[in-house]
């Protein structure tokens, strides 16, 4: 599919740009509105199977509620059936909310031994609705230190979790992935973070980051990228622990399977084998 496409869905998603515009300006790019509806299934294939079912014999799956700085948030908790205390990992959603997808990869993460938490960072808007742009709106609305501290009262549930032994890691993606970055900044206590192509916190505030991290950034994600290096040099300066690895190749949210055209499985296959490594180096017990 031609780059420019790809490049216009992401300003889509994230500038954000109205629906309306955003098709009128794919039919511009592919030639007339016909040949824009069928290239917008390729973008936006919501109904992709699952990889770890519901139902899968290796996980316990529930909803749950927590107190958050703003109320009770909601979540998707997922434990490992084998029982016993394990590392815990908060999942942070992309900009559309908990929708099946994150659901899917707090699963994956249970599968892969953690205890795993998929926060619904619009619980104080009533929490994620089906309509996703309508979820994109309400992001946008989120008053960012409350978010942030409802993430932080994420960590602290997890931390007290009975089946937890302790130690809290955090993984996000896209506008999860920059939720990550803010979290290590304001929570000393976190024990590892691990980013997928989100927005990088102000250099000013990467000192106080604490957990080793773990940045994986895509190849042609150049709205991201641009702040990349700043972020890096801030890292070094201040000592912080962290590996970055690049795709190249690899577009915005090569980790969402719900997205044929961006989807990279041997960059997301990479990325999470490296993902699930550095959680279990960094969440084992004391």
């Amino acid at each position: 599919m031609d780059q420019r496409i790809i490049d216009l869905y992401d300003e889509y998603t994230h500038a954000p740009l109205p629906r309306r515009v955003f098709i009128e300006r794919l039919a511009t790019l592919t030639g007339g509105a016909a040949a824009a509806l069928a290239v917008l299934p390729l973008l936006e294939n919501r109904a992709v199977a699952a990889v770890i079912e519901p139902n899968d014999a290796r996980i316990a799956a529930t909803s749950v509620t927590f107190p958050g700085q703003t109320g009770d948030m909601k979540g998707y908790l997922v434990e490992p059936a084998a029982g016993g205390k394990s590392g815990a990992v908060v999942v942070i959603h992309e900009n559309r909310g908990l929708n099946a997808h994150t659901e899917d990869v707090a699963r994956r993460v249970a599968v892969g031994g953690f205890l795993a938490l998929a926060v619904d960072f619009l619980s104080p808007a009533g929490g994620t609705p089906s309509d996703e742009d309508q979820a994109r709106e309400l992001i946008g609305k989120l008053d960012p230190a409350q978010t942030t501290a409802n993430a932080i009262a994420a960590v602290a549930y997890l931390r007290s979790h009975p089946d937890g032994n302790g130690k809290v890691g955090a993984v996000g993606f896209c506008w999860g992935g920059g939720q990550v970055g803010q979290l290590a900044v304001n929570d000393p206590t976190l024990d590892a973070g691990v980013v997928y192509y989100g927005r990088t916190p102000d250099p000013a505030g990467v000192p106080m980051i604490k957990a080793p991290l773990l940045l994986n950034y895509a190849g042609l994600d150049n709205r991201i990228n641009e702040t990349v290096p700043a972020f890096q040099q801030a890292l070094d300066k201040a000592g912080v622990t962290y590996t970055l690895h690049m795709y190249e190749g690899a577009n915005h949210a090569f980790n969402n399977d719900t997205s044929a055209e961006r989807y990279n499985p041997e960059a997301a296959k990479l990325a999470w084998d490296r993902t699930l490594a550095f959680f279990a180096e960094n969440l084992k017990s004391a």
